[in-house]
């Protein structure tokens, strides 16, 4: 169904922004985030702080949070590291389910490799080009995208750098992962509506690829798991909101 996604990933200076509001508003975080320049990507943050800096966004906007430690919708998560419930009518920030990400990615264009079409170059994604690897990645030589190679980890780029997909969304593939809502779990053999993904789970997924990922893990079907504990310079995060706002 229809819903609204940040056109780019969260930067360093939103990331920021939220956090300076909601310091004094009972919010806590596992980590403080980094970001290689204010318009780059923000990581360095696990599932549990891009949940609660959802909620602390939607709060400083005058929104209603999405995310609750009881089921009755009442506890605004705010501390800790908790499987939240969901006010999926809730008129605040939330991640995306991974169906809604991949919505998104493929930018209304069916049966294309990457939101653009089928093959992939530095021109349209930072990441780490292997062309004798994969046929589609069509790069001309391989390795870490040359214009933001400084030799300083992470690669990321700042974004809206590279041209938007067919719904005006920046960076869908490549520069930093992006966390979803989802537990990872096999895909149901039925057709669905609107998926949320397994009740329960290990791992969260996380989709896009990153700076230091090849071609094959930048497709907009590639799905990839990580701990919600998992903190790395490579995954960052874009917030969805409920259609109508």
């Amino acid at each position: 169904s229809a819903f609204y996604m940040d056109k780019y990933p969260v930067t360093k200076s939103l990331w920021d922004t939220v956090k300076a509001w909601n310091g004094g508003n009972g919010y806590t975080y596992d980590y403080a985030g980094s970001g290689k320049a204010s318009t780059h990507p923000v990581h360095s943050i696990d599932w549990y702080d891009c949940v609660k800096w959802c909620n602390a966004r939607s709060q400083k906007e005058g929104l209603t949070p999405a995310y609750y430690t009881d089921s009755g919708l009442t506890a605004v998560y705010k501390t800790g590291q908790v499987a939240p419930y969901v006010k999926w009518t809730a008129s605040g920030y939330r991640l995306p389910t991974e169906a809604e990400w991949e919505k998104a990615a493929r930018g209304g264009a069916s049966g294309q490799r990457f939101p653009w079409g089928n093959t992939i170059s530095w021109g349209q994604a930072n990441y780490y080009a292997y062309p004798s690897l994969y046929a589609y990645d069509v790069n001309p030589t391989s390795g870490y995208h040359p214009t933001f190679n400084d030799g300083v980890y992470p690669y990321t780029s700042p974004v809206g750098y590279f041209a938007p997909n067919g719904y005006g969304l920046c960076e869908m593939a490549g520069n930093a992962w992006q966390w979803c809502w989802d537990w990872y779990g096999s895909y149901s053999s039925g057709s669905q509506s609107d998926p949320r993904g397994p009740s329960t789970g290990s791992h969260r997924v996380a989709r896009g690829g990153s700076w230091n990922d090849y071609a094959y893990y930048c497709r907009s079907a590639f799905r990839d798991y990580f701990y919600p504990t998992c903190s790395y310079n490579g995954i960052g995060l874009r917030p969805v909101l409920p259609a109508g706002q």
